[in-house]
């Protein structure tokens, strides 16, 4: 039976982690993820759960306890943003690389310098190839659900990778929403109990984690390890099903809004999607053939579904919520078109940076690529391939 209640985004993933109850959370605070631990302490604190709690020096040492607890045969959980992410840096490839299925809730925000607390993405799409998998949510509501789908997918047998929970600071973190929460009951159920297939407490079975690996064997390790993440997509759907059938809730790798037949389409991640959504609905409105589509698997990257899904438009504009620097394009643009190059074909594609730093966007700039993209659809001359978006140029 479902629980009706209204909280911000960091309340709904510290109520998933009671719920779950995991062996260990290890957490250190930061701007705007601090109240996931926080809350959690409390449960710990009042007994609500028998996790061990462990409030450490740094977001290095989260992400370490987080390995030790989970290689030991533990199930273990933590939360961080922007610069917590960057201390974490060489643990998560620390993580990935042992195969543990850690939990982390990343509450996007901006990476310094200089220093800014406000939402973007360049915290977790710089920890984009890092071995992790990566799962976006538009609102409260998706980032409770896709945790919990999280902790099941990183621990199937045939996965064994840790996962990304990513939501927008402030933006989805704190804003209060509606939410349907499922009870304590129907959430042991649905993740169930962790059984890790070896572990370092196994006495009968004595292994180690961590052995210096040379040229003989490393490279056909990593091929392994890249070889989880290209075969995860079914094993990802297949969580999705067996969410659906628990809450109703319909999830896939990426939403489509309104693509049947739209030309002219907009690709985007997380809580702008909600905003760019009213957009083509005036649109629509107005007789014009436009949709959304919003990638919520990030990691594996979804590319022959998105090419299947884009082929039908004439005119497609990615929008990054974070820079590469590289004059080539935001993440998700480079990463979209060097996969529909040579396999989708007629389909113009452009880029554009927005909402850097927390810099608002709003209806009026979500029509702006609109109506590019319609400019484009007809005549099929593109003027500006990297664009950015609410920006002061003078």
């Amino acid at each position: 039976m479902p629980m009706r209640d209204k909280m911000g985004g960091n309340e709904a993933i510290s109520v998933a982690m009671k719920q779950i109850n995991p062996d260990v959370v290890a957490a250190y605070p930061i701007t705007p993820s601090t109240d996931v631990p926080m809350f959690f302490s409390t449960y710990v604190a009042n007994g609500e759960v028998q996790t061990q709690f462990v409030p450490v020096e740094s977001e290095h040492s989260a992400m370490s306890a987080c390995i030790g607890a989970q290689a030991a045969g533990g199930r273990s959980m933590t939360a961080t943003s922007a610069q917590g992410l960057a201390l974490m840096w060489e643990m998560l490839y620390i993580a990935s690389s042992y195969r543990l299925p850690i939990s982390l809730a990343v509450v996007n925000r901006a990476l310094s310098g200089p220093i800014n607390i406000h939402c973007d993405h360049s915290d977790s799409m710089g920890a984009r190839d890092s071995g992790w998998l990566q799962i976006y949510s538009e609102d409260c509501q998706e980032a409770y659900d896709n945790f919990l789908q999280g902790v099941r997918i990183g621990e199937h047998p045939d996965i064994m990778l840790p996962v990304m929970t990513c939501f927008d600071g402030f933006i989805t973190s704190h804003k209060v929403e509606n939410i349907e929460l499922l009870t304590n009951e129907e959430v042991q159920k649905f993740v169930g109990k962790y059984k890790p297939p070896y572990n370092l407490m196994d006495k009968d079975n004595p292994m180690s984690m961590g052995p210096l690996s040379l040229p003989f064997y490393y490279f056909e390790q990593k091929r392994q390890q890249a070889e989880v993440m290209y075969t995860a997509i079914p094993k990802i759907l297949e969580v999705a099903k067996d969410f659906e059938k628990a809450t109703g809730r319909k999830y896939g790798l990426f939403e489509e809004y309104k693509m049947e037949d739209a030309e002219a389409a907009i690709v985007v991640l997380n809580s702008t999607a909600g905003t760019a959504k009213d957009v083509v609905d005036e649109l629509r409105a107005q007789g014009k053939k436009v949709g959304l589509l919003k990638i919520r698997v990030y990691r594996p990257f979804p590319i022959e579904q998105l090419n299947k899904a884009l082929s039908k438009c004439k005119a497609v504009a990615v929008m990054d919520r974070a820079d590469s620097l590289n004059g080539a394009g935001g993440p998700v643009f480079t990463d979209l078109t060097s996969g529909m190059f040579g396999r989708v074909d007629g389909v113009k594609v452009i880029n554009y940076i927005y909402g850097l730093g927390g810099r608002d966007v709003k209806t009026d700039d979500i029509k702006v690529v609109y109506d590019e993209l319609l400019k484009i659809a007809k005549t099929g001359k593109v003027d500006s391939v990297f664009n950015y978006l609410g920006i002061r140029e003078d």
